[in-house]
């Protein structure tokens, strides 16, 4: 069944521009044009939205721009109604807008797992009983809650991930951006990780992941491609996979259970790409069944 997603935007980019300044081998300043460039765009409230591209298109940028990490050097961008450029309502910006990134371990600031997560809403004041509320419903949401009171050093990579996760929605956000959030997990990992990402977003967490994994993009409502810090390709995952050539000119893949799901569905098969090689497994002898 189709997810009922809200088609009121609650982000909006409008023509943004963000260059990073280098310097030459006399110490000049200068402009390039990694970044992104140009790029006009909206996310919907509940929608899981996959960021794709080579490394260096522009995606980790873009994603910083939605909670104001990074300021746009040119055009507007719009968060629930609120300007990053204005000091008083970036704050509101980020508490709306939670970010994961690479990297567990640099995300981890207390020795005990929930401490861990109570750190951003500690840091805001929240009260005591509130705190505690929000620690263990966001451990839940992440399947950690009996590791509550382990050592996050001593977890997976996953795991750590998920702490991480629990740490944002601690904040209570509306909506979570991954900006290569499982780039450096192992496949068990990722699996957990993007399994926990699903779960949040299937009860209405606007999800935005920006990934090199094509499996995960798979996992979404929408895709978007970059190239070169503007959009080059947009649809659902199946409207972006069939395009091969285009993908391979990306310096992106298909992946491989698309790629079969999609053979067998021009063979005249019923059969729409899944989230997984499990699922498309299962599709198809749900339809061998009935033969």
């Amino acid at each position: 069944m189709e997810k009922d997603v809200n088609r009121a935007p609650v982000v909006t980019l409008t023509d943004v521009v963000y260059n990073y300044r280098e310097y030459d081998d006399k110490g000049e300043e200068k402009i390039t044009n990694r970044g992104v460039n140009g790029v006009s765009l909206s996310i919907y409230k509940g929608e899981f939205l996959a960021l794709v591209g080579r490394n260096g298109s522009g995606k980790s940028t873009l994603a910083k721009m939605l909670n104001g990490l990074l300021l746009a050097q040119k055009g507007k961008v719009d968060v629930y109604g609120l300007d990053p450029t204005v000091e008083k309502e970036l704050y509101q910006i980020r508490a709306r807008v939670g970010m994961v990134f690479q990297n567990p371990d640099n995300q981890t600031v207390a020795s005990i797992v929930e401490d861990d997560v109570a750190f951003g809403p500690e840091n805001l004041g929240i009260p005591q009983k509130e705190l505690r509320e929000r620690v263990d419903t966001a451990l839940a949401d992440v399947n950690m809650l009996e590791y509550a009171t382990k050592t996050p050093s001593r977890l997976s990579g996953g795991q750590k991930q998920r702490v991480a996760i629990a740490g944002a929605l601690a904040l209570r956000p509306k909506i979570l951006v991954l900006d290569e959030a499982t780039s450096m997990l192992d496949p068990e990992g990722r699996r957990d990780v993007m399994e926990t990402v699903s779960k949040l977003n299937d009860c209405g967490m606007t999800v935005v992941a920006i990934t090199h994994f094509m499996d995960e993009a798979a996992r979404a409502d929408r895709v978007i491609a970059l190239q070169n810090g503007k959009i080059a390709m947009e649809g659902t995952p199946a409207e972006i996979f069939a395009q091969h050539e285009k993908l391979e000119e990306l310096g992106l893949k298909t992946p491989r259970d698309v790629e079969l799901a999609l053979a067998l569905k021009e063979g005249g098969l019923d059969i729409e790409p899944k989230e997984s090689i499990f699922e498309l497994g299962e599709e198809l002898c749900r339809l061998l069944s009935k033969t």
